[in-house]
């Protein structure tokens, strides 16, 4: 129901990607990025996200690349890479959109944009805890947020 709007975006919104890197010690640089998001780089442990994303956008981009961190991933090659970006799409979503939150969300929106809106969070990344939630998370393919 529209009503519970800022009561559900608020509670959505309590993991701070933002907080939590500025409690690890790592610095967020704001580049322009050809092909990506965002990127970790352990040799300089930095976080470098492309210019001109939305708050949201960061936002989504700063937690999948949390969990590249949390996971001691240094590259995104080959098989390996690309389960390793699966599993941090996965965890973010995961840490971005509780499940009660999703729950109480989904039964107003009038569709999957108004539903990311409010849980503010990308379409890829309501994807990605849709498809987790129904069970099928290993199926996910990669994203432009890979890093």
């Amino acid at each position: 129901m529209p009503g519970t709007i800022g009561t559900v975006a608020e509670v959505a919104q309590q993991y701070d990607p933002h907080a939590e890197l500025d409690r690890m010690g790592i610095p967020v640089l704001r580049r322009w990025l050809r092909d990506t998001w965002g990127a970790w780089s352990p040799g300089h442990r930095v976080v470098v996200v492309a210019l001109g994303l939305s708050p949201v956008e960061e936002r989504c981009v700063l937690a999948h690349e949390i969990e590249h961190i949390l996971a001691g991933d240094v590259g995104c090659g080959g098989s390996a890479g690309q389960r390793a970006e699966r599993l941090a799409d996965l965890r973010a979503a995961r840490k971005l959109i509780a499940i009660s939150d999703f729950c109480a969300a989904r039964q107003w929106a009038s569709g999957p944009a108004e539903l990311a809106a409010e849980l503010g969070v990308t379409g890829w990344m309501l994807k990605t805890r849709a498809i987790d939630l129904e069970g099928g998370a290993q199926w996910l393919g990669t994203s432009k947020i890979a890093g």
